[in-house]
């Protein structure tokens, strides 16, 4: 089994669905917003868990904030001015939080809704091993957005190696992805996966490659055109760096 060729993204990616319908019978831009939504719930979390002191509170609050994305009393504020869907969520979540904070907190909160199903508990995980710093709240979305974003690579390229039975190759050369292939052990690697050091150099070259590809189609479904990509993927960057 091989593993995927280079895919176009760019023909109709889940973001530009959102903007073009933005309309509340909308079932597919709907779905796709249902989608993002749930891939990217955590950076929103993490901004307001870095505005509201209170952990059930501030999961109320995105839990929130999410039911009124998906009902669409918020999808009308989608345009090709915000861009990005991670900067129309940001926008949309300090509005939620400026204008209904009161109103959301004065009374049970999805009530009679179906609630978007999130890892709470996982997003605490994640929260308790960051390093103390003094980021503002939206340095930290801008971080974790980015993080977020980097793990939903790395699992689809681990997906797809699983798929080609290729698992062990994926756990041996994934370090390999960070860059700093300095001192790499390719001779050891090669006998284990029973290769050659030319073919294991060769299978690391394909992974990366494989990454990069990847990396462009999960940055596409979130910008609103292929001219975007490049460009948020040196925000993300930056977004990381900047610690």
């Amino acid at each position: 089994m091989s593993l995927p060729s280079e895919q176009s993204a760019f023909v109709t990616t889940q973001w530009s669905v959102v903007l073009r319908a933005a309309k509340p019978a909308d079932s597919a831009a709907q779905s796709a917003l249902e989608s993002l939504s749930r891939r990217y719930w955590f950076p929103l979390y993490a901004f307001a868990r870095r505005r509201v002191s209170e952990v059930h509170e501030a999961q109320d609050l995105t839990q929130e904030f999410f039911l009124r994305l998906l009902e669409k009393n918020l999808l009308a504020e989608a345009s090709p001015e915000r861009g990005r869907f991670r900067n129309f969520l940001l926008a949309s979540l300090k509005n939620f939080l400026a204008n209904e904070w009161d109103r959301a907190t004065a009374q049970k909160r999805g009530g009679g809704r179906e609630r978007l199903s999130l890892d709470w508990q996982a997003g605490e995980s994640r929260l308790s091993l960051e390093p103390t710093h003094t980021d503002t709240p939206e340095r930290e979305f801008e971080r974790q957005w980015a993080l977020t974003l980097l793990d939903v690579v790395i699992r689809r390229l681990q997906d797809e190696f699983v798929r080609a039975g290729k698992f062990q190759q994926f756990e041996l050369l994934q370090e390999t992805l960070a860059g700093n292939r300095v001192g790499f052990d390719y001779a050891a690697i090669s006998a284990e996966l029973q290769l050659s050091a030319a073919a294991a150099r060769q299978a690391a070259h394909r992974l990366r490659k494989r990454y990069r590809e990847l990396l462009r189609e999960e940055v596409a479904q979130t910008v609103e055109s292929p001219a975007d990509v490049e460009d948020e993927i040196s925000r993300l960057i930056e977004a990381l760096a900047a610690r």
